[in-house]
């Protein structure tokens, strides 16, 4: 193969990295939207340096005046109602709902991997035990680093500019899903599941990050909401957050109307028929993968 010829291949493939990764990244557009808005999708367990891979992620944040995300980390008495919320009423003991042995398995796991039993975490509900145990995990095998996550990084850099941050989610929403969204017995059942099969769960993160790597939404939805998927965010999860969305595209509507918004948003909620994308087009705007040059605006 001639230099020549070598150099264009090299230039074709560069070019379909691209595009690939450009499915992370959405311009919304029509609809009444007096300038456009873009909706990023983001996954917790990768690190912040995979923006760079992102074409023209930053020019577009660059471009917009608010950040819209799921829920608003800057609301520091909603982080201490979270917090409340976490904790068990006193009418209910998490020992009635396990035999001695399955009580005696969670609390020597979280011992071995929380440096905590249940002698102290007994009067959390089982949504946020499994949370605590399914982040130490992914700590020990998938090398998450809190710090160095994607998740939060463009409500903290809002934040240093002064920028709003608006939450899709109220407070109490919020609490609804983190800790109530599934029955108490069935929280239980599912703690139990994460202890005695913590395979299944790094498995499950380990796929839905390299397919997000690979801009890959649709695939990720349907890994979620797969008969074949048993991991503590499954079907029945997929099922609320699809409900979610449509309540979502509503709240959005006033702010794509404004435009100049960035929404970041979980990979998990924007792929596939329900998904926030899909809902968006269906709602009657124009939703396309950025791959071309952005320009910044004139100030």
């Amino acid at each position: 193969m001639s230099r020549k010829r070598y150099i264009i291949v090299l230039c074709l493939l560069s070019l379909v990295f691209c595009q690939m990764r450009a499915q992370l990244l959405y311009e919304i557009s029509g609809n009444g939207a007096k300038q456009k808005s873009y909706v990023l999708a983001t996954n917790r367990f990768v690190e912040m340096q995979f923006l760079d891979t992102i074409p023209n992620v930053f020019k577009c944040f660059a471009r917009c005046n608010k950040v819209v995300t799921e829920f608003a980390m800057q609301d520091y008495e909603a982080l201490a109602a979270l917090r409340q919320a976490a904790i068990l009423p006193d009418s209910v003991k998490l020992s009635n709902f396990y035999t001695d042995d399955e009580y005696k398995l969670i609390d020597n796991s979280l011992r071995i991997n929380l440096g905590m039993g249940l002698d102290k975490l007994c009067r959390m509900k089982p949504s946020y035990l499994t949370e605590m145990f399914r982040t130490e995990l992914m700590k020990q095998w998938l090398q998450y680093d809190e710090q160095k996550s994607m998740e939060n990084l463009f409500q903290t850099v809002a934040g240093e500019r002064n920028l709003p941050v608006v939450g899709l989610d109220n407070i109490g929403e919020t609490m609804y899903m983190l800790f109530d969204r599934e029955p108490f017995h069935w929280q239980c059942k599912e703690l139990l599941k994460v202890i005695e099969y913590p395979e299944n769960e790094v498995r499950q993160e380990r796929t839905l990050r390299d397919m997000y790597k690979d801009g890959r939404l649709t695939d990720i939805a349907y890994q979620v909401e797969g008969p074949d998927n048993t991991t503590s965010i499954s079907f029945s999860d997929y099922k609320i957050y699809s409900a979610r969305n449509e309540q979502w595209v509503k709240r959005l509507r006033p702010i794509l109307t404004k435009g100049d918004a960035f929404v970041t948003l979980n990979a998990i909620y924007l792929g596939g028929e329900k998904g926030l994308l899909q809902q968006l087009r269906a709602a009657g705007y124009r939703v396309r993968p950025v791959n071309r040059k952005i320009t910044l605006k004139q100030q």
